[in-house]
């Protein structure tokens, strides 16, 4: 069907026209819908809106909407969760590339009727997805952010189509007919894991462990760990680094230990049969660094659109402002890439944590030569960054690079992702706000990414040395009370049964004795993990069995892994089931079942 509207009666677009073809699929419940805006004479476009559902009906009881934030989350009453305290409307738009790790969302009654919305869009552009409401209706639009929004133009046609459709199921039903279209993609054809790029060493990783600070309490528990696990360890590295987290940035050189005695450490480490990668953000300068003057940053950075630094102040306790970098240049790709060979050359580093990797950003500097606002420029600007850092280094094929959070337009570039939604009961208020996590993000893309990452953590969190004493614990990593254990086992459990790579964070040699059965239940499930590669890392996600559990409350502490912040630390509780459980296929047609208690 094609539909045209004119003579709109605009003085400054007096020749306007709005076509929209909507065609339908033959063999499922989906329909293409596409608009061209012609005529605007000297019109500028920040953004359309199309399409645009404004009315979803009402289901009844068990609705839910699942969107794939990060990992995936799910809401058991979107209603509810879409209206102001005085009933009126809120609306939540969520971003992609960047928050979303992939182009749907789904509303639906559990086990009933439900809406599809996507889009099929192959080159990463600027987007967003959003879902309003006033707490009766609920309605859905797919916002596409303009190019050179300032600028007249005379027509606009996204090269892309909006996807509309219905299901009967649930989100695994909607993850399912998403994959269907997204393993076909060349993101997915080309993934690093897929197409055997990723380092050996890093699907043989048994556990990774996230310590921060110095060697002694970084490697040293790393290399206590592998001979407790008996598999590989590997190491993400925070707080290595010369200067204090989040406020020094990109100035990591030398390390805090010294050059000499952090090789001289790592290497004994790798003997022992332990990998690590550090800690370097993929995007911040810190404005108040010495370097940032010196070598004449600002001209590179992200630019508002009144030409101002985009500012951002990361450290909750030292409120430095730190700068974006536009992926785009060429002096950001040299001066990160060039970091990246100096710790992997010649400190010997296994790898490079590249923080916010996937972080998608507006910038509005006329002068570095990519359209100004949306577009597909940064996708293209990190993978010309990639390539430079592995071209750089010695031994290519055996060097990582990871990224935080999921990400399809990222899977050809980053070996690993960091997914840390497992944890979220630590860091977002009690309740949840509305929202259950889900492995959304594995239920499609699970054969083609290796995913990693928890706060799962026994004790209080440790504190930047560097950072100002007045604000320092009387004594960091202090182990938590026994009853936040319920909390560590369902961190755990949950990364064992969606296919994850485990992960411990602030972990000591001493806990192998002083939190026995904590550590024994975690060492068990990374043990039986590699038994079962050929499903939990390889596999494809399936519905798990329907089972009839009974739930049991667990306590959490909302205590961060890094930084106690002023104020934090208060305790919830909420009930889950006492067993979760999972079903992954392996390349071969064979089926597991997966449970952990």
């Amino acid at each position: 069907m094609r539909l045209t509207w004119s003579d709109f009666g605009i003085q400054t677009a007096p020749d306007l026209q709005v076509t929209v073809s909507v065609s339908l699929h033959q063999d499922e419940p989906l329909s293409e819908w596409d608009i061209d805006i012609e005529g605007l004479g000297q019109t500028a476009l920040e953004s359309v809106r199309f399409p645009r559902v404004p009315g979803l009906a009402n289901l009844g009881e068990d609705e839910r909407l699942a969107v794939p934030r990060f990992m995936g989350q799910l809401a058991s009453d979107p209603r509810s969760l879409f209206s102001d305290a005085e009933g009126g409307r809120s609306r939540r738009a969520w971003s992609y590339p960047g928050e979303l790790a992939l182009q749907a969302l789904v509303f639906y009654q559990d086990g009933g009727s439900g809406f599809y919305a996507a889009a099929d869009d192959t080159a990463g552009y600027r987007k967003a997805f959003a879902v309003w409401g006033d707490g009766h209706d609920l309605g859905y639009e797919l916002v596409h952010l303009l190019e050179n929004p300032a600028a007249p133009r005379d027509s606009y046609a996204p090269p892309f189509s909006g996807i509309l459709g219905t299901f009967q199921g649930d989100w695994i039903t909607a993850a399912e007919r998403y994959r269907d279209w997204a393993t076909r993609q060349a993101w997915a054809r080309e993934s690093r894991l897929r197409s055997g790029r990723v380092p050996e060493w890093l699907a043989d990783t048994g556990i990774w462990l996230w310590n921060r600070g110095r060697a002694e309490g970084v490697l040293t528990p790393a290399v206590a760990l592998r001979r407790a696990l008996g598999l590989p360890v590997s190491v993400q590295w925070h707080w290595w680094h010369g200067g204090p987290y989040d406020t020094s940035f990109p100035e990591y050189l030398p390390p805090r230990d010294g050059v000499n005695a952090f090789v001289a450490a790592l290497r004994r480490a790798q003997a022992e049969g332990v990998r690590a990668i550090v800690y370097m953000n993929q995007r911040l300068w810190c404005t108040n660094t010495r370097s940032w003057a010196e070598e004449g940053a600002e001209p590179y950075a992200v630019k508002n659109r009144d030409g101002s630094v985009r500012i951002a102040r990361p450290n909750a306790f030292d409120r430095q402002p730190c700068a974006p970098m536009c992926i785009t240049q060429s002096f950001w790709h040299d001066k990160y890439a060039g970091l990246s060979e100096t710790v992997v050359n010649d400190y010997g580093v296994d790898g490079v944590y590249m923080d916010q990797a996937v972080a998608s950003m507006p910038c509005f500097d006329p002068t570095h030569g990519h359209p100004l606002g949306g577009g597909n420029y940064w996708i293209e600007g990190f993978r010309t960054l990639a390539d430079e850092i592995r071209g750089r280094t010695e031994r290519a094929s055996d060097v990582l690079l990871a990224g935080e959070h999921g990400a399809e337009n990222w899977l050809p570039i980053l070996d690993l992702f960091l997914t840390l939604q497992i944890s979220q009961e630590r860091y977002i208020r009690p309740g949840g706000e509305g929202w259950d996590v889900i492995p959304f993000f594995q239920a499609v893309y699970h054969p083609y990414a290796v995913t990693y990452g928890s706060y799962s953590s026994l004790t209080e969190p440790p504190y930047d040395e560097m950072w100002p004493s007045e604000y320092a614990p009387p004594e960091p990593l202090v182990l938590l009370d026994r009853k936040y254990s319920r909390q560590f086992y369902l961190e755990q459990a949950r990364a064992f049964v969606w296919g994850m790579q485990p992960t411990v964070a602030n972990f000591l040699p001493s806990q192998v004795e002083s939190r026995v059965e904590e550590i024994s239940y975690m060492l068990k499930l990374a043990r039986v993990r590699g038994r079962a590669m050929k499903y939990l890392l390889h596999g494809t996600f399936r519905r798990p069995p329907e089972l009839e559990i009974p739930e049991i409350e667990v306590e959490f502490s909302r205590l961060s892994i890094y930084a106690g912040r002023p104020g934090g630390g208060s305790s919830w509780s909420a009930s889950f089931p006492a067993l979760l459980s999972a079903a992954w296929q392996a390349d071969d047609g064979g089926l597991a079942i997966v449970l952990a208690s």
